[in-house]
């Protein structure tokens, strides 16, 4: 399982995304600068162990109510080929060094092990303890089995997320704006294929919670 470095990050991951938010279309700022807090989240492995992956819930408090966002992102030791666009940042670490950050969606690491975590074949782990699961991270799924080989991440970002075209005419949608619910696990949508769903502590210390994907035919 992963190992969590205890060290400094230059820039912090905070900062790196305020620049970078306000520039997708399903930002719900407007013009305005998020002040960002991380609130939770959960990583996966990569089993070549040379990826990092960290799904990170970001609560946006400069607005009048909270706005909890779905980040994920995946830390590389060098650039990915042909994923220039994807580039968030590059942030200097102070055990493995220069890093280079990535929108997750567009990194076909993050996308095979995220399909394998909707079909139960990889673990969540805890965000920010080593070798630890994270067991309120739920998932499930139905039908075909979600084929590993020769993914190609196609992401589109919209108004309401991110969709990524999966195997079998499915589309797997990443919630990025997060919308609570009452249920505890979150159930999965009606018509869904599968899903994963987590919690996070909210600004007043409540416990939030809400499904992060969906996977659907397309």
């Amino acid at each position: 399982m992963a190992v969590i470095h205890d060290t400094t990050l230059e820039p912090s991951k905070t900062e790196l995304l305020t620049d970078w938010l306000p520039t997708r279309p399903w930002y719900r700022g407007g013009r305005h600068a998020p002040a960002l807090e991380r609130s939770g989240g959960f990583r996966l492995d990569d089993p070549e162990g040379e990826v990092g992956m960290e799904f990170i819930v970001a609560t946006d408090t400069a607005g009048p109510e909270p706005t909890a966002y779905l980040v994920p992102l995946t830390y590389r030791g060098a650039p990915l080929e042909g994923a220039g666009h994807a580039l968030i940042g590059t942030m200097e670490h102070g055990v493995l060094g220069k890093r280079w950050v990535y929108d997750g969606c567009h990194d076909p690491v993050l996308f095979t092990e995220l399909l394998a975590l909707i079909e139960g074949r990889a673990q969540a782990v805890a965000q920010s303890v080593s070798d630890t699961p994270d067991h309120e991270v739920t998932r499930s799924h139905t039908g075909a089995a979600l084929t590993r080989d020769g993914l190609v991440p196609e992401p589109a970002d919209e108004r309401d997320g991110t969709r990524l075209p999966a195997p079998h005419g499915t589309v797997l949608h990443v919630h990025r704006v997060l919308t609570p619910v009452d249920e505890n696990p979150p159930l999965p949508p009606r018509g869904a294929l599968g899903h994963v769903a987590t919690g996070w502590p909210g600004p007043d210390g409540t416990r939030l919670r809400a499904v992060l994907m969906t996977l659907r035919d397309a």
